[in-house]
Order: C-alpha cells, then sequence, then structure tokens
C-alpha cells in the first residue's frame, strides 16, 4: 500500500544544512515584523528551533542587556552553573572550550541530599544556597527545577552577588509559571519562556546561541 506524505521530504542531509534549512523554514513561518530583531531573533529563533514549536515565540522574554551581559560573561571565560546534568550535557565543549569557559551542574555538588533533608527542601535548592556567593559574574542556567529559580531570586534578594545571566526555563506545573514570571518581573539580567514549557534542552540552546555568536566573530 503506498504512503502518502503531507509534505515531501526534504533534500537537506548534513547537520549543517540540516539546521540551516530549519532556520531558513522558522524565519518564513514567522517573518517580520517580530517582537525581536537582530541577535535577540537568533536567540529566540534557536529556542524555537530546540522546542520545535513556534508558538512558544509570545512567551519568550529575552532582552539586549542580558545578551550584551551573558555575552561579556562567556568572553571572560566564565563558570555556567546548569541546574542539572541533562542541562550540562547540552553545552557541548566544541563551543565552550575555546572561551575557556567551564560548566558545573548543581547536582554534581557534594553533601546534597543531607542538605535538603536538613532544610526540608529540594537538593536543586540546596544547591543554589550552598553556592550563592559564588555565582556573582557567572551564567546560571534553569531548565528543570523551579525551587532552584526561586532559590535564586531570594538569595538575590537578601544580597547576594548577582549572575551576569540568568537563563531561567524550568519546566513543569508545581511553581514553574510562578518562578519565571517573578524573574520576568526583575531587574536581574535574565531570558525566561513564561508558562509552564521550558526545559533543560531550551534553556541550554541560550547559551549555545550567544557561544555561537562570538565563534562567528573570531572566525
Amino acid at each position: 500500500m503506498p504512503v502518502t506524505l503531507s509534505h515531501a521530504l526534504d533534500t537537506a542531509q548534513s547537520p549543517k544544512a540540516i539546521e540551516e534549512r530549519s532556520f531558513a523554514l522558522i524565519d518564513a513561518m514567522l517573518p517580520p515584523p517580530r517582537p525581536f530583531s537582530g541577535r535577540l531573533w537568533e536567540i529566540a529563533r534557536r529556542c524555537i528551533h530546540t522546542s520545535g514549536d513556534t508558538t512558544i515565540l509570545a512567551d519568550l522574554r529575552l532582552s539586549e542587556q542580558a545578551l550584551n551581559s551573558g555575552l561579556a560573561a562567556l568572553r571572560s571565560g566564565c563558570t555556567i552553573y546548569t541546574d542539572t546534568r541533562m542541562a550540562k550535557d547540552g553545552l557541548p565543549l566544541r563551543r565552550l572550550a575555546p572561551l575557556q569557559c567551564h560548566t558545573l551542574a548543581l547536582m554534581e555538588l557534594d553533601g546534597l541530599e543531607a542538605l535538603a533533608q536538613e532544610h526540608g527542601t529540594t537538593r536543586a535548592h540546596a544547591a543554589v544556597k550552598s553556592i550563592q556567593d559564588q555565582l556573582g559574574g557567572q551564567i546560571v542556567v534553569i531548565g528543570n527545577a523551579p525551587t532552584a529559580l526561586l532559590c535564586l531570586l531570594d538569595c538575590l534578594k537578601q544580597g547576594a552577588p548577582c549572575p551576569a545571566l540568568i537563563v531561567g526555563m524550568p519546566v513543569g506545573f508545581v511553581n514553574a509559571a510562578q518562578s519565571k514570571e517573578l524573574l520576568a518581573q526583575s531587574s536581574y539580567p535574565h531570558f525566561t519562556l513564561l508558562g509552564t514549557r521550558g526545559g533543560s534542552a531550551l534553556a541550554a540552546c541560550c547559551v549555545n546561541a550567544m557561544a555561537e555568536m562570538l565563534h562567528n566573530e573570531i572566525c
């Protein structure tokens, strides 16, 4: 029995060609005027590409101030703290090594289980609390744990040094939307996606997009 496709197979085969074709399709599906342009559109487009969902565009919150702060941190060889190993794995060394940047997943810190039990909270919350003084001028990527984002915002409110960029895109139904709404209302440099959508891959892709911008500058 013959199979009928709703769309013909695309001829793009190589990773580079597939990515370029994907971006071209996104540009065509979302023509100007757009809420973002220039480098911010590159971030937004990368998020759409990663999620496979053009409807996230309306809920993305990106700013030039946050972008410039994040780029400066990457240029300086910052540490990128992630809430999960999954988010860390989404930041390939081929993009970060030329910038002399390092990654650390908060879940890799020692003693988190004991700290979480002692304070009656999650390991993500305990991790952020334990290293809050080390986050100043660095990049924090949160794609899974709303408790990590809420803890970070609380620590900053109490005077902890501010990261150069907070990518706050936790996914889920318990305090994910609320934590991102609080971040969006703050003055801290941030990228976020309002609502319940998000995830480690989506949060990591923002940093990848910035690293790619710097790579293109060097080349």
